[in-house]
């Protein structure tokens, strides 16, 4: 039961930081495994893409990686603020 403990874990926002632990690390949201079954909106979406196109957008996530975690650490310190 670990592996699930640990999903959902890493895919619940943190009220610290605003954000999941996952998206802090690689940038996106975690594809869960119900939506690779049952497919949402943001499957059918990258199923369309051209590989270059896909590409270009998961460089693009990349590159705004840094200002997602600037954005979560100064959530934090207004957090941490807050519970003083």
């Amino acid at each position: 039961m670990l592996p699930y403990a640990l999903l959902a874990y890493r895919t619940s926002i943190r009220t610290s930081t605003g954000a999941t632990p996952y998206s802090l690390v690689y940038g996106m949201e975690a594809v869960l495994p119900i939506e690779v079954e049952i497919r949402s909106m943001r499957i059918l979406a990258e199923a369309e893409l051209a590989e270059a196109e896909w590409a270009k957008q998961r460089y693009e996530q990349l590159n705004l990686i840094d200002e997602k975690r600037l954005k979560a650490l100064c959530h934090g310190q207004c957090y941490q603020q807050r519970m003083a």
